[in-house]
């Protein structure tokens, strides 16, 4: 059942203040085709934030540095037109951004990511699921959901084999359909606000955001959506096992980002170890934002 977004309470979009700023943005990268989209929406966002970007591949303990196997950040910027041709490294300063390319030492991935982030803590993670996949293969494990529930950082997932929505050929956006699943618990406000403000930063006219709610319509939680102009807002009631609604309405309103709320910081690894939000990062065909909210007493 879909409801009209005016039946929820709603705001301008001059009152949704940043439900996060983004100062540091996290790629782990272990050289892959998957990573390499990752990396391009890692650098996307970290250009229209003005953001330090930080980049780390970790290698065996007995391994060889690898520094020339980096994603180019200058090859790229260059490849979309933001700066020209054989530019200096002080080019990419002059947009905003800050890059630093680090290499880990470790057996395990995990555990080389998470004493990096203990360091630097970021306030977005960008990475590919299925990275044990790549050349470097990561020890043939999965990385992506242990690294997003043991920092509690917000993180963005790249499943393997999608696009996404930043073009690797140009840096074009194409970001039209959001779809946010809702729920009483978490409180689904970070994720709708935080939803609204990567929309109003990447200049999107027109998207559509889908709310669904798995669950009876009275037990549906009051949303906060955002009036702006060319901006559209669904809210969907559904029945039946979460993940199964979820990723069908994704693949239904063929939605280009899924934005989910989970457990606050303290509680986030027991919230998606084996819960609704991994299980969605395994099966949708498109990125998954996962927003930790923090819950009251926190």
């Amino acid at each position: 059942m879909v409801r009209p977004a005016e039946l929820r309470r709603r705001v301008s979009s001059e009152t949704v203040a940043q439900n996060q700023e983004i100062v540091r943005i996290f790629h782990p990268s272990d050289f892959s085709e998957s990573s390499e989209v990752a990396f391009a929406h890692a650098l996307k966002l970290a250009l229209i934030t003005r953001s330090e970007f930080q980049i780390l591949n970790v290698q065996a303990n007995n391994g060889e540095y690898d520094w020339d196997s980096f994603p180019g950040v200058r090859e790229m910027l260059e490849k979309w037109g933001e700066l020209p041709p054989d530019s200096s490294r002080s080019a990419i300063t002059k947009l905003g951004v800050k890059v630093e390319k680090n290499i880990g030492r470790d057996n395990d991935p995990v555990v080389s990511v998470l004493y990096f982030l203990s360091r630097k803590p970021a306030d977005l993670i960008v990475i590919a699921t299925h990275q044990y996949q790549g050349r470097m293969r990561w020890l043939n494990k999965p990385i992506a959901e242990p690294i997003a529930r043991e920092s509690g950082e917000m993180t963005l997932f790249l499943p393997h084999g999608v696009e996404g929505f930043v073009s690797l050929d140009d840096g074009g956006i194409s970001l039209r359909e959001i779809l946010i699943p809702v729920d009483n618990d978490p409180d689904p406000g970070q994720a709708i606000d935080t939803a609204a403000s990567l929309a109003a930063s990447l200049n999107l006219e027109e998207v559509r955001f889908t709310a669904i709610h798995v669950g009876s319509e009275s037990d549906m939680p009051d949303l906060h959506t955002v009036d702006r102009e060319g901006w559209i807002w669904n809210i969907q009631c559904t029945r039946g096992d979460p993940v199964e609604n979820i990723l069908q309405a994704s693949k239904g309103c063929r939605a280009d980002l899924i934005v989910m709320p989970t457990a606050g910081h303290d509680g986030f690894l027991d919230a998606l170890r084996g819960s609704t939000t991994e299980r969605v990062v395994r099966g949708a065909n498109c990125p998954v934002l996962a927003i930790p909210v923090n819950q009251p007493g926190q």
